[in-house]
């Protein structure tokens, strides 16, 4: 499986963190960075890969900013591309479950590295449950 990810300078140690952890579990990674703790704007870095799962280059994206609001307002313009802002270990099984989610926005700011690999592992293994939800995924769709 191959995962776009991207961050600003406020999410740049945690982007690191979640590549490392990624590579380790076997996926292929697309790093469109920022690569250091610099000073830049989230969109110029987080429209890539979010891209690449709108145009189906990747399979799911990742994007880390301080809060993770602005990565899901970019995501979520592009087409066929469903962030969901994700906090807590609930937060990342619904997000699939029920919303089909294929962005996954992080704040930097608000977890701490055992909460992310936590919220990783059940975003990455958790399934589209289907059903209802699947006829209101559309609706997001039309």
């Amino acid at each position: 499986m191959k995962i776009s990810i991207a961050s600003d300078h406020a999410g740049y140690k945690y982007k690191q963190i979640i590549i490392k952890y990624l590579i380790e579990k076997g996926f292929v990674i697309i790093d469109h960075g920022t690569f250091s703790s610099d000073s830049v704007d989230y969109p110029d870095f987080i429209k890539l890969a979010a891209k690449d799962v709108s145009e189906h280059t990747s399979d799911l994206g990742i994007g880390v900013c301080g809060s993770g609001i602005g990565v899901s307002i970019v995501a979520n313009k592009f087409k066929d591309v469903r962030a969901a802002l994700v906090v807590d270990e609930e937060m990342a099984e619904l997000s699939r479950r029920h919303n089909n989610a294929n962005f996954l926005a992080l704040g930097e700011r608000l977890l701490n590295e055992k909460n992310i690999y936590k919220i990783l592992d059940i975003w990455l293994n958790t399934e589209f449950e289907g059903g209802r939800h699947e006829r209101r995924v559309k609706k997001i769709e039309d």
